[in-house]
C-alpha cells in the first residue's frame, strides 16, 4: 500500500469519529415461558456481550464503490485496500464489470472475480446478487491461474447466484438493435435479461446447474419461449437456438464450475464471528443503480451500498463503513444524460492522458469536469464516509480546472439532481474555477509534497461533497498511492 500521510484538516481530529456510536440494543420483558435460546440471547443483551459482538462485526466491513457512472479506479482501490481483510465480496453485476489492476507493471483485469484473489491471504467472493455466465467465469479462471494466481484455493461461488445462459444475450442483442427501440448503451452480454428472469421467478440458479436433470428441463423450456419471444418482437433475423447443443455446453462448464459452489453467505457470516474481516466490492457506479441511477440508462443490479447486503446475504446491521470512489473528474460509458460532458478538443484530451476506454469492450468513455451536485447525492444515498480520489495525475497539465457546484433549470438555480431523464438533459451546470498545478503528481506518495494548488483542488472537493478523503491515487500501479492518516487509522482497526 502506498505510504500513509497527513489529514486534509489536521484541526478536525479530535472531532470526526471513524466508527459509529454502539447500537443500544433494547429488548421486551420476557414472559414465565422464554425459551431457553431467548433466555440466552437475554443474557448476552444484559451483559453487553451481544452488543459488543455486532460492534466488532460492524467494525470489520466496508463497502466499497463507485461514485458516478462507473470506470472510477475501483479495481485497484479494492486491491490496494484488500491486504487488510480476510475476503472481498462481489454483490452486484456480472461480467459488464471491468475492474483493471497493475501490479508491478503487470495487468490483470478483472471481469466477474473479485480483485481479493489477487492476495494470497484474501477469499474472493461471488455473491447472490451476482449474475454468473459460466463460461465466462471459467475463461477467467483459466486465465488467472495462467498467471500464477491461486484461485483455487480462494474463490467461492454462491449457490444462490443466478446464472446467464445464450439466450439472455441473443435477446440484449436483438433488444438493442431493434428499430424504434431506446438504445441504452449495454455490453449485450446478458446481464440485464438474466435479471428480468430473476424477478420473474424464471431463472436458473447456480444450484440448479448443477443438477443435471433440471438443466436440461430448463433449457428445453426457456428456449422454446425465448426463441418464439425473439422472433414476435424481433423479426426472423436472429437465428434460434439449439437446446441440446446448448445443454451439453453448460452440462459440462457446471462440472467444472462445481468444485467452487457454496453457501457464500454462511462463509462471509463465519468469517466475521471468527473476528475477520470482508469488503463488500461494488460493481459500476451510482448513478448506474436501477432504482437511485440516471433511469432507464441503468444497470439492472443495485450498484449502491444497500446492494451489499441483500446480494451477499450479510445483514445490514453488520455494515461498518462505506468508502466511495472517484476520479479528480467523470466520465460515463454508453447512453444516457451527463451534465457535465466535454465536447470538442479538451475533452479528448482528457481522454487520452487518462487512457479512458472500457476494460471490458474498449469502448471510449464520455468525460466530464467533476460534479459536485451528483458527487454529494452520491454520498446521501450510499451514506459515504470516506471518497477515495483517483486519477488526479490526469489534470496535471491544466491551467484552470472547473468545477460543477450547481445546476441551472429552466431559470432556477438548484443543487437537486432531476429523477427523469428530460430534467437532467435540460441541467445547465454552473461552475467554479480552480486554479491548476501544472505540475506532474504522479507517483506522489505524501499529501504534503503534493503541489498547493492540487491539495486546494482536494480540499475543494472534500468540502463540498459531505464525506472525508481518505486516500489518493495518482498512477495506475498499487504503489501509487497515498492513505492519510485517519483514513489508515481506520483500516488498522478493521485489520486488528
Amino acid at each position: 500500500m502506498g505510504a500513509r500521510t497527513s489529514t486534509l484538516n489536521a484541526k478536525e481530529d479530535a472531532d470526526r469519529v471513524y466508527h459509529r456510536k454502539r447500537c443500544v440494543v433494547r429488548s421486551a420483558v420476557h414472559s414465565e415461558n422464554t425459551s431457553f435460546l431467548s433466555a440466552r440471547i437475554q443474557h448476552f443483551i444484559d451483559s453487553g456481550t451481544l452488543d459488543q459482538r455486532r460492534d466488532d462485526m460492524r467494525a470489520k466491513t466496508a463497502v466499497v464503490l463507485g461514485a458516478q457512472w462507473g470506470d472510477e479506479g475501483k479495481g485497484k482501490i479494492v486491491d490496494v485496500l484488500s491486504e487488510r481483510f480476510s475476503a472481498v465480496a462481489r454483490y452486484a453485476g456480472g461480467h459488464n464489470a471491468g475492474h483493471t489492476v497493475i501490479i508491478g507493471g503487470q495487468k490483470f483485469i478483472l471481469q466477474l472475480i473479485p480483485c481479493g484473489v489477487l492476495r494470497p491471504t484474501c477469499k474472493g467472493i461471488i455473491g447472490n446478487g451476482v449474475v454468473l455466465d459460466p463460461i465466462a467465469f471459467l475463461k477467467e479462471v483459466a486465465k488467472l491461474r495462467g498467471l500464477g494466481v491461486a484461485v483455487d484455493a480462494q474463490l467461492f461461488v454462491s449457490n444462490r447466484a443466478q446464472v446467464i445462459l445464450p439466450y439472455h444475450r441473443m435477446i440484449e442483442l436483438a433488444a438493442e438493435s431493434a428499430p424504434g427501440r431506446k438504445k441504452i448503451g449495454t455490453t449485450s452480454r446478458g446481464i440485464g435479461p438474466a435479471y428480468e428472469d430473476k424477478m420473474a421467478r424464471s431463472g436458473l440458479r447456480v444450484v440448479d446447474l448443477l443438477r443435471p436433470e433440471l438443466l436440461k428441463t430448463h433449457i428445453e423450456a426457456a428456449c422454446a419461449e425465448k426463441n418464439a419471444i425473439v422472433k414476435a418482437l424481433f423479426g426472423t433475423g436472429t437465428a434460434p437456438l439449439d437446446p441440446a447443443r446448448m445443454f451439453d455446453e453448460y452440462a459440462a462448464a457446471a462440472e467444472e464450475v462445481r468444485p467452487f459452489v457454496t453457501d457464500t453467505g454462511r462463509v462471509l457470516n463465519k468469517i466475521l464471528a471468527a473476528g475477520g474481516s470482508v469488503m463488500f466490492e461494488g460493481a459500476q457506479g451510482t448513478m448506474l443503480d436501477i432504482d437511485h441511477g440516471t433511469y432507464p440508462f441503468v444497470t439492472s443490479s443495485s450498484a449502491t451500498a444497500g446492494g451489499a447486503a441483500t446480494g451477499t446475504g450479510v445483514g445490514p446491521t453488520a455494515i461498518g463503513t462505506v468508502i466511495s470512489v472517484t476520479k479528480a473528474y467523470v466520465t460515463r460509458v454508453g447512453e444516457g444524460p451527463f451534465p457535465t460532458e466535454i465536447k470538442g478538443a479538451a475533452g479528448e484530451e482528457l481522454r487520452a492522458r487518462g487512457n479512458e476506454y472500457g476494460a471490458v469492450t474498449g469502448r471510449p468513455r464520455r468525460c466530464g469536469w467533476l460534479d459536485i451536485p451528483l458527487l454529494r447525492y452520491s454520498n446521501q444515498v450510499n451514506g459515504a464516509e470516506w471518497l477515495v480520489v483517483t486519477k488526479l495525475d490526469v489534470l496535471d497539465t491544466l491551467a484552470e480546472i472547473p468545477i460543477c457546484v450547481g445546476y441551472e433549470i429552466d431559470g432556477k438555480v438548484t443543487d437537486e439532481i432531476p429523477a427523469d431523464v428530460e430534467g437532467l438533459e435540460q441541467v445547465k451546470p454552473r461552475y467554479t474555477t480552480l486554479k491548476g498545478w501544472q505540475e506532474p503528481t504522479e507517483g506522489i506518495t505524501e499529501f504534503e509534497k503534493l503541489p498547493r494548488a492540487a491539495k486546494e483542488y482536494l480540499r475543494f472537493q472534500e468540502r463540498e461533497s459531505g464525506a472525508r478523503i481518505g486516500m489518493v491515487s495518482t498512477g495506475p500501479d498499487r504503489d501509487q498511492t497515498m492513505v492519510l492518516d485517519d483514513f489508515a487509522a481506520a483500516l488498522d482497526t478493521i485489520h486488528a
